[in-house]
């Protein structure tokens, strides 16, 4: 179990593979959410178009503006 709040179940639209590191992008109801990993986690996953996954938020700053 991951301390996280911001948990959203999601499926892989993208994964581009860098040298170096992986954007994967996750459609999430009707946003995406665009993530850069390393190329060696994204293997690791095995990630792939249409994979279900659940994107994982943690950060010490969230912005709002209006």
């Amino acid at each position: 179990m991951l301390s996280a709040r911001n948990q959203f179940k999601g499926t892989v639209k993208t994964v581009k593979l860098g040298n170096v590191a992986a954007e994967v992008v996750v459609t999430v109801g009707g946003l995406e959410v665009v993530s850069m990993i390393t190329r060696g986690s994204a293997e690791s996953l095995a990630l792939k178009v249409g994979d279900a996954v659940t994107v994982v938020i943690k950060s010490t700053e969230v912005l709002i503006d209006k």
